[in-house]
């Protein structure tokens, strides 16, 4: 590999994890709450946000995968680790996506429009809540993940 090649590696490999860490946090940190805070109703905010994080775990699977690729042999500096703290984040967006998503659309096809309609003794209720935190802790160790590893490759790049 040339001498220029494995930088430019690197440094697409950041720009891909920087990104989607950039995108993951604005949802968590400004959507989201922004959602829940100025639509008229928690399901119409839930709603919002469900169509906003399918986009967040598969681009996070994505970004992860091709991370991990463009890092390895790049650069023999923390080469174990900037291939597996790519494809952790991945593998955390896939069990949210394709894990946790799908439970918590059929527990809400059942619950209906309103979780809060529901009474609050409910068992589908808590099932519900655990299965949100459970998102939320993937896509937080995801994020996580991505962070190490866009640390790690940068540091590799600098060395070069």
């Amino acid at each position: 590999m040339s001498e220029v090649v494995a930088p430019q590696r690197l440094m697409t490999a950041g720009a891909l994890l920087a990104a989607w860490i950039g995108a993951a946090l604005l949802v968590a940190a400004v959507v989201a709450p922004a959602a829940f805070a100025v639509l008229p109703t928690r399901a119409l905010a839930g709603a919002l946000v469900g169509r906003v994080l399918p986009v967040m775990f598969l681009s996070g699977l994505v970004v992860g995968a091709l991370a991990a690729l463009l890092g390895r042999g790049a650069s023999p500096a923390f080469a174990g680790a900037r291939l597996a703290l790519p494809l952790v984040a991945a593998l955390f967006c896939a069990a949210a996506q394709f894990g946790v998503a799908p439970r918590i659309g059929r527990l809400r096809a059942e619950m209906g429009p309103s979780i809060e309609a529901l009474p609050t003794d409910d068992p589908r209720r808590a099932q519900f809540g655990k299965l949100h935190g459970l998102s939320v802790a993937l896509m937080g160790a995801g994020m996580l993940a991505a962070g190490g590893a866009l640390v790690l490759t940068v540091l590799a790049a600098r060395r070069r």
